[in-house]
């Protein structure tokens, strides 16, 4: 029996300011029978996405639409070492509160660089170390959060895209589960957000005429689709971690797929 009937996949960007179009932000579809394919931002003088076009039209979307799962390539939280150096609470509604404040990355003249460079914000007072890793970028081999300005980085993507996370909690409610916070397993019939890692699946499928941001956003959709039809998708859920990592993961995310 199939989990969902629809299948988003998201490459994000962190680039700019969240009203300006961005050629790397991108997103695919797909449904149980239909393929993915691109979904275009709706007709507007602008030709790309913008990150609060993005998080007006997802908001719509699962608010009315049939149970989907979203994945989207940016961490949803941080190493727990960085709870403990700021002395916050373990808990996950709580940091994006935290963090939103410090760094609002969703005003809409703000962008990441901005805040970095102490224009704007308190990002200072919420600063992280490269050598800070969560539990599963260090199963991945993915980079820290908090590693900017290097290729494969999703730090500038990450400080871009929390508040928006916030954004969709407080617009949405019990509609949407955001995994693993709100627990390991998603009910049955609810819309689920999770953290994925294109990079898993990216070389699984063929390119086609796609370029990098297009073929991460078509593969994520296309492996949440296939994960699903061959009833795999459920164990996904599921990862195997001792008691100890799964609260750790609990607080810092876990990459969808890695097990």
């Amino acid at each position: 029996m199939l989990c969902f009937e629809r299948y988003l996949g998201l490459d994000y960007s962190g680039a700019q300011t969240p009203t300006r179009s961005l050629p790397g932000l991108r997103l695919y579809g797909a449904t149980p029978t239909q393929p993915p394919t691109e979904i275009p931002p709706p007709p507007s003088p602008r030709t790309y996405w913008t990150r609060r076009g993005l998080a007006e039209w997802l908001a719509a979307e699962l608010r009315d639409g049939p149970p989907t799962l979203v994945g989207i390539d940016h961490a949803f939280s941080f190493p727990q070492k960085y709870f403990e150096v700021h002395s916050l609470p373990l808990h996950w509604p709580q940091f994006l509160d935290d963090f939103q404040h410090h760094w609002p990355t969703d005003g809409d003249h703000e962008s990441v660089d901005f805040i970095r460079d102490g224009f704007h914000g308190h990002g200072a007072k919420r600063a992280g170390n490269s050598r800070w890793r969560r539990l599963t970028e260090e199963r991945s081999r993915a980079k820290s959060v908090f590693h900017f300005d290097v290729p494969g980085s999703v730090a500038k993507s990450t400080h871009a895209g929390l508040p928006w996370l916030r954004y969709l909690r407080q617009q949405l409610g019990s509609r949407v589960h955001f995994w693993p916070f709100e627990g390991w397993a998603p009910p049955v019939g609810r819309s689920v957000i999770a953290e994925i890692y294109p990079a898993l699946w990216n070389r699984t499928f063929p390119r086609e005429a796609r370029n990098d941001h297009q073929h991460d956003a078509y593969s994520v959709a296309r492996w949440l689709q296939e994960s699903d039809a061959d009833g795999t998708l459920g164990g996904h859920f599921q990862p195997q971690l001792r008691p100890a990592e799964r609260t750790q993961a609990q607080l810092e995310g876990w990459l969808l797929g890695l097990a």
